[in-house]
């Protein structure tokens, strides 16, 4: 009997475009696979489309009619990055409707998109992360400079609201930008070293595997326009000494479970003299063959097709308390 993905795309957030991009991938190579898809579209309003138009006049008007598509999916494969989507808001959707979902549930898809919560997680099991502050978008006028800094927000994707200050003046223009994006802000010491990116992929049968490591070569800081424009360069599978290979391969696995995450995870590091410094988290990477997780396993011997495949195999309901008896165990 053939399988029924439900493949969820857009959202309403900054990386609205490029989730188009990794949900239009996906849903292509699941169909050249045997799978039935169906693909819906989250708009920058809220509102649910498929490929007749809108699903309703509104934002829950849309969701309550997109229902009965979670219903029919043997599997739902949420691929919208960012808040309102990677961040376990599908993956809660999922869980009230026990439908199967690929990738993270709730609390580890809102703990990786926090990259305040990801920094004391990590530094919790012994992973170094740049020393940093947490700033409010409300008091920004009163940050003072200290010295040059990364300013991000504490939740967004694909380096958006993200600058680098080197001066007063660019600390307060940074500020500001993130401030666009949360409420929340991570000012954080810059960290030199190479940018090294760590896949790990949780089969059906729950082993989960890191395939060898992608470095990142980008002048200066690796930011959206970096990321999309194709200036930055990759190199598959990085060239790294046995020790580094094998400290960052554990950090990346370490970190993994620490989160409780499903699916596939991207951990961002940058490899220093000192060992590894985790930059941040991501429970839904870009998807697109083109993009760094797809190359690491295809270098590992796995293409795009049989990826996605087996994240769907993967699938499963997100997690909920345990039944006792027939009742929550509380």
């Amino acid at each position: 009997m053939t399988q029924h993905v439900l493949v969820i795309g857009g959202g309403r957030n900054a990386e609205h475009g490029v989730s188009l991009k990794s949900a239009a991938a996906i849903g292509e190579a699941l169909r050249s696979g045997g799978f039935g898809v169906s693909a819906v579209t989250i708009g920058l309003d809220g509102v649910w489309t498929d490929g007749r138009g809108p699903l309703g006049s509104s934002a829950a008007a849309s969701l309550a009619a997109a229902l009965p598509l979670l219903e029919q999916a043997d599997a739902v494969f949420p691929a919208v990055h960012g808040p309102c989507g990677e961040d376990g808001t599908l993956a809660a959707l999922c869980a009230l409707a026990r439908r199967p979902v690929v990738g993270s549930g709730l609390r580890a898809g809102a703990i990786g998109m926090d990259k305040w919560a990801t920094k004391l997680v990590a530094e919790a099991i012994g992973i170094r992360t740049a020393p940093g502050r947490l700033v409010h978008a409300a008091d920004v006028a009163g940050v003072d400079f200290k010295a040059e800094a990364v300013v991000k927000p504490v939740s967004a994707g694909s380096s958006y609201g993200v600058s680098l200050a080197r001066d007063p003046g660019q600390l307060g223009e940074a500020l500001r930008t993130a401030a666009r994006y949360d409420e929340r802000i991570l000012v954080e010491d810059v960290v030199h070293g190479r940018e090294i990116d760590v896949a790990v992929l949780r089969e059906a049968d729950g082993g989960r595997w890191a395939p060898p490591p992608l470095e990142i070569h980008a002048a200066g800081l690796f930011d959206t326009a970096t990321k999309y424009n194709g200036t930055a360069r990759f190199t598959v599978p990085a060239e790294l000494g046995g020790a580094d290979l094998t400290r960052l391969t554990e950090a990346a696995l370490a970190l993994f479970d620490a989160l409780g995450c499903a699916g596939v995870a991207r951990m961002d590091f940058f490899l220093t003299d000192d060992g590894p410094v985790l930059n941040e988290v991501n429970t839904m990477p870009g998807m697109t063959a083109e993009s760094q997780v797809p190359r690491v396993f295809a270098a590992a011997g796995v293409p795009y097709g049989e990826l996605v495949a087996r994240l769907v195999a993967a699938a499963s309901v997100p997690e909920t308390a345990p039944l006792v008896e027939g009742r929550p165990q509380v």
